[in-house]
């Protein structure tokens, strides 16, 4: 707040010496309230001053890289305590300690490895030979410990741990069978029919039933499996025309199914076959376009699809309204609080573009890629 400018009047009686002082004191402050005022009126006034934009300020992130190791095959897995590194080169399993990537153990399998996939426990490994229709399984912990399941002449197309790590599940070439193997006691159940051999196929939240969506006689069924005993708990036919996928809720109540891209369609159902909601556009159009993909919200009270027409849909656990349509612009603008890295090469003290930024390697076709 600026004080009116005001004339000093020394009191009487005042001495030189103390008028003086006063004099000064009171000069300080009116230059002060001049200098405040001018800032006032070059910030406040109609005269506007331009000013510089800021200079673009530009973030440096430097990462330290390991040594090159070699690896052929599927992704490097961490276990899930974080641990252990698994590995492929070609027909070997490398288990490497996750902190200095000394190499703790390596195992041989029969042919080349197109899998390699964790157990619940960090302790077992497996290893999925999809060529040669086996599933070999090794210990960390026990060197000596080893498991070989073979399908035979049905072949394996897809291999996956069970929540509790104590059974194998392998899916036959064709979708024939899917086959529950126990580490336990060596015992095999076939669950027959499965439609999809990567989805379609999925445990609930406590890892007490399973759902297998099978197609029988033209018509899409699927079927609650109890893990305790392997027997069917509940089967039942869903309204779909084309089922692509099913997900149970995340508290085990429900489960929402849908259709094949081609049909937009969305139910939801109980465990025990009763049906809870169905969802389809009632338009035309765009809107026809199928679901793609969907996903429940970690604590299960809302339901999400995304559909091929660039629009995501948001449903209620309580009355199965949908809440929400949000459509995907094409094109997306970042705020300025966003940063954005991009990845350059150091040669020769000079910063260059680096050749293939976030290049993640495809070695299919070549077995000599490195990682």
């Amino acid at each position: 707040r600026l004080l009116p400018l005001r004339l000093f009047h020394p009191p009487r009686g005042s001495s030189e010496r103390e008028v003086g002082r006063r004099v000064k004191v009171r000069n300080f402050e009116f230059g002060r309230q001049r200098r405040r005022r001018r800032r006032a009126e070059r910030w406040c006034g109609t005269k506007a001053i331009a000013r510089e934009p800021a200079p673009t300020r530009t973030a440096k992130m430097s990462l330290d890289f390991s040594e090159t190791y070699k690896r052929t095959g599927p992704t490097p897995v961490f276990s899930p305590d974080g641990r252990f590194l698994a590995t492929a080169v070609e027909y070997r399993l490398v288990i490497r300690d996750a902190e200095t990537l000394t190499v703790c153990s390596i195992s041989s399998c029969l042919d080349r490895i197109h899998k390699i996939e964790w157990a619940p426990n960090s302790d077992h490994v497996l290893c999925a030979c999809y060529k040669r229709g086996v599933v070999q399984c090794f210990s960390v912990s026990d060197e000596k410990w080893t498991c070989l399941i073979d399908e035979g002449p049905a072949g394996c197309v897809h291999a996956r741990w069970s929540p509790n790590g104590t059974h194998i599940l392998t899916v036959a070439e064709f979708n024939v069978r899917c086959s529950v193997w126990s580490l336990l006691d060596k015992s095999v159940v076939y669950l027959r029919q499965p439609k999809h051999a990567d989805r379609g196929i999925e445990f609930s939240p406590n890892g007490k039933f399973i759902l297998v969506v099978e197609r029988r006689e033209c018509k899409d069924h699927v079927s609650v499996v109890s893990c305790a005993s392997w027997t069917t708990a509940a089967r039942f036919q869903v309204a779909t025309t084309d089922l692509a996928d099913a997900t149970w809720s995340p508290d085990g109540t429900a489960i929402a199914v849908w259709d094949a891209p081609t049909t937009h369609s969305l139910h939801v159902y109980r465990p025990d076959g009763v049906k809870l909601a169905s969802y389809a556009p009632s338009s035309g159009g765009a809107s026809c376009a199928g679901v793609r993909v969907g996903a429940w919200c970690p604590r299960g009270g809302l339901l999400a699809t995304g559909s091929l027409d660039q629009r995501a849909r948001l449903f209620s656990h309580v009355s199965w309204r949908m809440l929400a349509e949000l459509a995907h612009p094409d094109a997306v603008v970042f705020p300025t609080t966003v940063a954005v890295y991009r990845e350059v090469e150091e040669v020769d003290g000079a910063l260059v573009d680096s050749p293939h930024p976030g290049a993640l390697l495809d070695d299919d076709d070549d077995d000599d890629d490195d990682d």
